[in-house]
C-alpha cells in the first residue's frame, strides 16, 4: 500500500490543524472532492492518464468522463471529501472497487450507533476497533446500484462501511467501500478491512511529525511509522 492523505475538515471549508491519514493500495486512484476545481482537475487527469495514446474513442472518453464526473459530484453532495477508485487487476481481470470518505457532522456513540444500523435491518453490524483510529461500527450490506440495474446485471453490489469518530468534534468520519464483485465479495471485504484499519489520525498520533506538511485544504501528509 502507498501513502494517501486526507482531510476531515467541512467539506466546503476545511478546518485546518486536523486531518486523517489513510494507506490504500497503489492502483487506487484518488480524487479529492472539495474544491470543486480540484475535483474536476482530477478527473480529467483521469480521464488523460486512461485515454493516453487513444484518438479514435471520442464518444467513449466523453461518456467515461461523464460517467466519472457525476460519480464525483454525487460523492460531494453526500458530504465526501475524497473519493478512491481501484484500478487493480489480476491476471489481467479488473478488481473494480471504490471507497467514498465522508464526513457525517453527528457524534459517534459506538453502541448507539451499532444499534440505530441494525434497527435499519440491513446487513450485518457489529461494533469494532480500529488499530490507530480507535472504536468504530462496520456494517456490510448488499445492494442494486443504478449502475447494476443499468447494465442489466445478476450480481448485487457488496457494501462495507466504517463510522468512525473523529477526535474532539462532534462529528463521525464515514468509509463506505463499495464493489460489484460478488463472487469475491468475502475477498474484496477482506481488502476494504485492512485498508480501513490503517486509519489514523496524525495530530493524535505520538509519533506524529510537527514538521509534516498540511496543505490549503486542511489535509495533513503522515508517514506510517
Amino acid at each position: 500500500m502507498t501513502h494517501r492523505p486526507g482531510s476531515d475538515g467541512d467539506p466546503a471549508r476545511p478546518r485546518r490543524g486536523s486531518g486523517f491519514g489513510l494507506l490504500t493500495p497503489e492502483d487506487w486512484y484518488r480524487i479529492p472532492l472539495q474544491p470543486p476545481e480540484r475535483r474536476e482537475a482530477s478527473v480529467r487527469a483521469l480521464i488523460d492518464r486512461q485515454f493516453k495514446g487513444v484518438d479514435d474513442q471520442p464518444i467513449l472518453r466523453r461518456e467515461s468522463e461523464e460517467l466519472l464526473r457525476g460519480a464525483a459530484e454525487a460523492g460531494a453532495d453526500k458530504g465526501g471529501v475524497v473519493l478512491y477508485l481501484s484500478f487493480m487487476d489480476v491476471s489481467g481481470v479488473p478488481l473494480s472497487a471504490s471507497l467514498l470518505v465522508s464526513v457525517v457532522k453527528e457524534r459517534f456513540r459506538a453502541l448507539d450507533t451499532v444499534a440505530a444500523l441494525a434497527r435499519e435491518g440491513q446487513g450485518e453490524v457489529e461494533p469494532v476497533k480500529l488499530p490507530a483510529a480507535g472504536a468504530a461500527a462496520r456494517r456490510r450490506r448488499t445492494e442494486r446500484s443504478r449502475e447494476s440495474k443499468r447494465l442489466g446485471t445478476e450480481f448485487a453490489d457488496t457494501v462495507v462501511e466504517y463510522f468512525v469518530p473523529v477526535p474532539g468534534r462532534d462529528e463521525t468520519l464515514m468509509l463506505t467501500f463499495s464493489t460489484p464483485l460478488e463472487p469475491i465479495a468475502d475477498a474484496m471485504a477482506e481488502l476494504f478491512d485492512a485498508v480501513a484499519g490503517t486509519l489514523r489520525w496524525p495530530n493524535h498520533d505520538h509519533n506524529h511529525n510537527d514538521n509534516d506538511n498540511e496543505n490549503e485544504n486542511g489535509e495533513t501528509a503522515w508517514a506510517r511509522s
